[in-house]
């Protein structure tokens, strides 16, 4: 077996130029219908957290010597951790009832071509 040229056909497909296909569109056309609710899912949880944890180290005097601030700031902390699920599914609702149209036109002709 020659593995020489095996591996010089793997690194001529990676430099060949590749033709745009229909599952490319269909996986392009997914990624843009829910990509902005995962990042705002992450992001705004990230921060919920950050908040929440800022209030606890201000609740327990880590960081100061505020506690009813430090709770005032835990409770909009949790509360942010607590909203999030539900915002970021209400937001990839939406998102995928704008693409769903492009979408199952998309997969249909796909599904019909084969």
């Amino acid at each position: 077996m020659n593995t020489d040229k095996i591996y010089a056909e793997s690194i001529a497909k990676e430099y060949a130029p590749k033709k745009s296909s229909r599952i490319n569109a269909l996986r392009k056309l997914d990624r843009r219908a829910k990509m902005p609710a995962t990042v705002f899912g992450y992001t705004f949880g990230i921060v919920s957290a950050l908040v929440f944890g800022t209030g606890m180290c201000l609740a327990m005097r880590v960081i100061g010597n505020s506690m009813p601030l430090g709770i005032v700031v835990g409770l909009v902390g949790m509360l942010g951790c607590g909203v999030n699920y539900p915002i970021y599914k209400k937001l990839l609702e939406s998102r995928k009832k704008k693409y769903s149209f492009e979408i199952i036109e998309l997969a249909k002709e796909i599904s019909e071509e084969k």
